[in-house]
């Protein structure tokens, strides 16, 4: 499986901050288009995002699931697109000295989807996550404290 890798001078909890607003999830997650609902217990294991994929007119509504919660260090999610299929998703942050390292692994895990050969699959995802790594630094990074002037 394919891992994308991103250093960042935001903090693990800074990171996690972005995380755990689910209401921001299309902001930094490349495909999802908006959010429908967001569950009072996310990021908690078992809780969901209701979200729709795609772009209007052909949005499709769907959902991704919390499967695991260690914050701020890892957090793996099982996201829904139908009708392609269902993917695992791994997001692990590592501190890095005064910011984090993160690292994103995803893969196909039911549906039509893992029809699609091993490396032309991951070849796909490994560009998608390339940008959604991108954004979600680019968040966690701007909810950064700054200095303080004036």
């Amino acid at each position: 499986m394919l891992e994308i890798r991103r250093t960042t001078t935001a903090t693990p909890d800074e990171v996690f901050a972005v995380l755990a607003d689910g209401w921001l999830y299309p902001t930094w997650v490349v495909g999802a288009s908006r959010m429908r609902a967001v569950d009072d217990t996310w990021p908690q294991p078992g809780a969901r995002l209701h979200h729709s994929v795609g772009v209007w007119p052909a949005l499709l509504d769907d959902e991704t699931q919390v499967l695991e919660n260690d914050a701020p260090h890892r957090l793996v999610l099982q996201a829904k697109g139908w009708p392609a299929g269902e993917a695992t998703v791994t997001l692990q942050v590592e501190p890095q000295g005064q910011g984090s390292a993160i690292t994103l692994t995803e893969d196909v895990t039911a549906g039509p989807g893992r029809l699609v050969p091993g490396p032309v699959r991951q070849a796909a995802i490994g560009a998608r996550n390339r940008e959604t790594i991108r954004r979600l630094v680019l968040l966690a990074e701007g909810r950064a404290p700054g200095p303080v002037t004036g």
